[in-house]
């Protein structure tokens, strides 16, 4: 059992296999550690995210060695039938590698129990084990751009069904019409860690050598939730958004065992203030505007603040006039009157807070949009009406005083961001650990809500050549694919990747790397030494 360094406020359990790590995550679930919020499993590690008031690692590391190797507790979960059309475009590819006929294959896949042992990737997908000991087959040498919601895969010892249309390298055997993910059931995910599975061949499945892949499938809903009705008033109506605009809050921790990971606002700290300039409390939705264009007119009179981002604020009057407005102050706009969100000078994100909060349904819990697996309310656009919430007790709004708003980069700027090693550092060349801490990072095009693309003149090289089995990300890691080229991973990242992590952003940068504009440049500055926990 090793634990390594993932943040200031998670770590990661590396086991000998997968029935060790489910029976530590049998067991801390059973007994949990005051402090810990989130664990995540993977084939061999469990990554664990907790409060650092609350716990220390040190503390963490104890228990968890206290606890020793015990055995899983057995399956008892519910049990799914799964009745799947085997026509998948990799069957015969499958038999071939194992030395065996497609209905071979079938019968095996179908002849077994599995049990869903953790879920990752997208929400809804989950990892099931417990098949025929003989179908144990690799991944796709190049991935698939696009698989339709439905495919049954096999990757290694594994089973899945891909909830939704999305790139994958697994390999595809057949499709099923149940639907893995749908946010109108009260638990979205069918399958849950825990649960027993059992697939069938589907009685009007007819092998005609059709490719579950090629063949269209059934169009796949954004999982958001509906737009609601125009209010009577208050409201802010939408004339113009810009690249983007999202609605976030402090996002939907707690849902790991779903495939969902947090979401949430990139720039936590701006949402806090607008909220608190306007009186609300502080985890209210805002907007999230990316690079500025956001225009919005008050339907009735409206509070508002708008925080992060340095971008000039005008107020347009009903008759034509405008005023200059100030950012981090309380902003009165009256029935009719517009408020326009310029180009930022520093910055790319800014938080827009209304007095009340908006009158959205909420997903899950939140009203944050995960533009990785479209879970949340659906983006802004324009046209829509934007409900407000009446005002119940909310506290008074707060003028600050000049100088408040922080000194975010611009896009010529070299930015410093502090860096914890783990939980693969040992995984580069000593020259790479180097490279990553003494050249600048150029913030590519590429990058989004998801992660930073980072282009540098000289790739990261590895020191271990081999293929890691997907383990749990944080916010803030800093993943290395093959080509040597960093990707830090911001608020949309998947819960689980397969590319080694060199570091993660300390947890106090997080919000800076959110603010972070397209072009600039980003050094990385180490805190900690590299080295096991406890």
């Amino acid at each position: 059992m090793r634990f390594l360094p993932v943040n200031t406020d998670a770590l990661l359990v590396e086991l000998d296999g997968l029935e060790q790590t489910l029976s530590l995550l049998d067991s801390l679930t059973a007994r949990p550690i005051s402090g810990v919020v989130e664990l995540v499993p993977a084939a061999r590690t469990l990554l664990v995210s907790y409060r650092p008031s609350a716990v220390s690692a040190a503390e963490i590391v104890a228990d968890i060695r206290a606890r020793g190797r015990g055995e899983r507790l057995a399956a008892t979960g519910r049990l799914v039938t799964v009745p799947v059309r085997y026509d998948g475009a990799d069957l015969v590819e499958v038999a071939g590698i194992l030395g065996v006929t497609p209905d071979e294959v079938i019968a095996m896949h179908t002849e077994s129990e599995y049990t869903v042992a953790f879920t990752g990737f997208a929400p809804g997908f989950a990892y099931l084990t417990g098949g025929h000991p003989a179908l144990d087959v690799p991944r796709r040498l190049t991935p698939r751009t696009r698989i339709p919601a439905g495919a049954v895969g096999l990757a290694g010892t594994f089973s899945g069904v891909y909830p939704q249309a999305s790139p994958g390298g697994w390999q595809i055997i057949g499709v099923t019409d149940e639907r893995m993910w749908d946010v109108a059931r009260e638990v979205p995910a069918l399958l849950q860690p825990g649960f027993r599975v059992r697939f069938v061949e589907a009685a009007a499945s007819v092998r005609s050598g059709v490719s579950a892949v090629a063949a269209e499938s059934r169009p796949t809903v954004p999982e958001r939730s509906a737009a609601p009705a125009p209010p009577a008033a208050p409201a802010l109506r939408v004339q113009a958004t810009g690249i983007q605009t999202l609605y976030q809050d402090l996002g939907r921790r707690g849902r790991a065992s779903q495939g969902v990971s947090a979401a949430g606002a990139l720039d936590h700290s701006s949402l806090r203030v607008a909220n608190r300039l306007v009186g609300n409390a502080s985890d209210t939705a805002c907007l999230e505007v990316v690079d500025g264009g956001l225009s919005v007119v008050s339907v009735g009179d409206t509070l508002i603040a708008v925080t992060g981002a340095d971008a000039p604020l005008t107020v347009t009057l009903p008759d034509g006039g405008s005023v200059v407005a100030a950012p981090y102050q309380p902003i009165v706009l009256g029935n009719g009157e517009a408020l326009h969100l310029g180009t930022p000078t520093h910055g790319i994100r800014s938080y827009l807070a209304v007095r009340g909060g908006f009158a959205v349904p909420p997903v899950l819990g939140s009203l944050s949009t995960d533009t990785l697996s479209t879970v949340g309310p659906a983006p802004v656009a324009p046209g829509d009406v934007l409900p407000v919430r009446a005002v119940l007790g909310a506290a008074d709004a707060v003028a600050l005083e000049a100088g408040t708003a922080p000194n975010f980069p611009t896009a010529n700027e070299e930015v410093v961001l502090d860096v914890v090693w783990g939980p693969r550092t040992d995984w580069f060349t000593p020259e790479a650990l180097r490279l990553l801490c003494s050249q600048a990072w150029t913030v590519t095009p590429q990058s989004n809500r998801v992660g930073l693309r980072l282009a540098g003149d000289a790739a990261l090289a590895r020191d271990i050549a081999g293929e890691l089995p997907s383990e749990g990300t944080v916010v803030g890691s800093i993943q290395v694919p093959p080509n040597g080229q960093p990707v830090l991973f911001l608020a949309d990242h998947p819960l689980t990747g397969g590319y080694p992590v060199i570091g993660a952003v300390a947890s106090h940068h997080l919000n800076l790397a959110g603010q972070i504009p397209l072009g600039a440049r980003i050094r990385f500055h180490p805190v900690t030494a590299f080295g096991e926990l406890g």
